[in-house]
């Protein structure tokens, strides 16, 4: 029997829609769903210290990382059972919105251009934007300073160094690369003169790099950190909303602080209060 060409190209489609399907992409899901199955696909930094950090040996660490697994399981799902996936900046939009990821702990600001693709729970986190110099470095003291031509790095996708040339600096050069560790070693050899991202990011660069790199000025911006998750997903961003009040409450969120964070240096500031916009 011959099939009406119509028939075949439908039959076709339905099969490439099947695979898209069972390889998990394509549409934003809900991380109830998800975590009522038992496992959590999570999106963090993979080069963050104190942060989200990827180990030599496999294992993942940081502060964000402890708010990822704490909300894992007052959302039902074991750390065990979290897979952690990289969130470069550029990407984080796109891997909720692929439903690629449950919801993203990386350092995210809570931003109303963000909010039209995505949702937030939080802000966890609330950070400062800062500079951070090579320790020999004398005449960059703050945003201000960054005039005459100063070739100032930060990542695709994130909004820093755009602050600080519309707002500090008309002439400074911007250099963007794919992650923050690209800028920093871009800053260790000299081809940028500084980096700018939010101050608790920078503290773990500095602590990595004692004596060569240094935080300079005070922070000069308010960065919101929120847990980013698919849009309408209101009962999941209730339920991670609530845990981040319990580990508030209970104290895990300074123990967290203390023990990820802590050791660059960085102090214990106040915690945040959860907006549930």
């Amino acid at each position: 029997m011959r099939i009406n060409r119509s028939i075949r190209v439908g039959i076709g489609a339905l099969a490439v829609a099947a695979i898209a399907s069972a390889c998990g992409g394509g549409e934003e899901r809900s991380a109830s769903e998800s975590a009522a199955s038992g496992q959590l696909t999570v999106g963090i930094k993979f080069d963050q210290p104190g942060l989200g950090l990827r180990n030599p040996d496999g294992t993942f660490s940081g502060f964000d990382v402890e708010v990822a697994k704490y909300v894992g399981e007052k959302l039902g799902v074991a750390p065990e059972n979290i897979t952690f996936r990289e969130a470069p900046s550029a990407q984080r939009e796109t891997l909720i919105q692929n439903g690629e990821v449950d919801y993203v702990v990386a350092t995210y600001s809570i931003t109303d251009a963000r909010k039209e693709k995505v949702d937030f729970a939080g802000p966890y986190f609330i950070a400062g934007q800062s500079l951070l110099v090579r320790s020999d470095s004398t005449d960059i003291t703050g945003p201000e300073s960054l005039n005459n031509g100063k070739k100032l790095c930060s990542v695709t996708g994130s909004t820093p160094a755009q602050n600080v040339k519309d707002t500090y600096a008309q002439d400074v050069q911007l250099q963007e690369f794919d992650t923050y560790s690209a800028c920093v070693e871009a800053l260790r050899n000299g081809t940028v003169d500084a980096l700018t991202t939010d101050d608790i990011i920078l503290a773990g660069y500095a602590a990595q790099y004692p004596g060569e790199l240094e935080v300079v000025g005070e922070s000069f911006t308010e960065e919101q950190y929120g847990i980013g998750l698919a849009r309408g997903d209101d009962e999941t961003r209730t339920k991670i909303n609530d845990a981040i009040e319990e580990m508030i409450a209970d104290g895990s969120w300074a123990n967290a602080f203390e023990e990820t964070v802590g050791p660059s240096g960085f102090p214990l500031p106040e915690p945040p209060t959860v907006d549930r916009y």
